[in-house]
């Protein structure tokens, strides 16, 4: 038996006193009010309403009980209205886990003008590079870098962006610029964590690898940026790596017309049938952040 809904019923018959006005009321018919009730009964083991032929009247017990379901119905309703705002108003706490360099250089600059326009929403940001368990961790919420395998969560794509190459002018101007990809075998490449085969289309669309050389291999993107950035060599990663040096000249770009695309980049969420307004506002920013040029 749905209990809430049996105390809706007992609540409505006492309040109109009888079972057919509280079935029109609540839009069942007679029976099934009346059937409700007994079930009411069995289930508390004790009688709610005096009957006759001309009256329905509670019991002192059924009064009683009358008075607690009043709170209790309210309580309920009270929870749901606060729910329903709560669904309909971006606020609460967010946990979040975003790959280092992409929180670092993408989302971190962009924080103020979240909580600028979510004043009641606040982050629990982590930062780690290494796949981790959204639901048992507790994770609301999950920004991830290449295809995800788990079909537990719902995906959504951020961005492909593509794929750059880059150097620091100092080094362009000491060195000279590649024209080709064949040409960074005379360069110093900076190796990150993906190894040294660098991707790049020739000019009919095809894939064209490359085994670059060069005296440091960094497994850290940051690490690898702040590198390129101090014309230690020629480094290759995802354009939101790269984009604010390239805006500001700290780096440039090389080979653009042989560019790939990048690695997906995209958000991760438990399936919900009703998304709450928080991870909504959340998602679209992270959308708005990562638009490709």
């Amino acid at each position: 038996m749905d209990k809430f809904t049996a105390l809706r019923v007992f609540a409505r018959v006492v309040e109109h006193g009888g079972f057919t006005a509280a079935a029109h009321t609540l839009g069942q018919s007679p029976s099934a009010v009346t059937k409700t009730i007994a079930r009411l009964e069995d289930e508390l083991g004790t009688q709610l309403f005096n009957r006759t032929t001309r009256s329905l009247r509670t019991t002192d017990f059924g009064q009683e009980f009358y008075e607690r379901c009043l709170q209790i119905l309210a309580d309920l309703d009270e929870a749901e209205a606060n729910l329903k705002r709560g669904n309909a108003v971006a606020r609460g706490c967010i946990r979040a886990v975003v790959p280092l360099s992409f929180g670092r250089v993408t989302l971190a600059p962009e924080l103020p003008s979240f909580f600028e326009r979510y004043p009641d929403v606040s982050l629990d940001l982590h930062f780690s590079d290494s796949a981790v368990d959204l639901i048992g961790s507790g994770f609301e919420i999950a920004v991830r870098t290449g295809n995800s395998a788990d079909s537990r969560l719902t995906t959504r794509l951020l961005t492909r962006g593509i794929q750059v190459t880059v150097a620091a002018p100092r080094y362009l101007a000491r060195h000279g610029e590649p024209r080709t990809p064949l040409e960074l075998l005379q360069h110093n490449c900076l190796i990150s964590r993906f190894g040294p085969d660098w991707n790049f289309k020739d000019s009919d669309g095809r894939l064209q690898q490359i085994r670059v050389r060069g005296n440091a291999t960094i497994n850290s993107g940051d690490a690898l940026r702040e590198a390129a950035v101090a014309g230690t060599g020629i480094a290759q990663g995802t354009w939101w790596l790269y984009r604010k040096d390239l805006e500001s000249g700290a780096l440039r770009a090389v080979l653009t017309p042989y560019n790939t695309d990048g690695a997906p980049v995209s958000v991760l969420y438990p399936p919900q049938r009703h998304l709450p307004a928080k991870l909504r506002a959340f998602i679209d920013f992270l959308v708005q952040i990562t638009r490709t040029p």
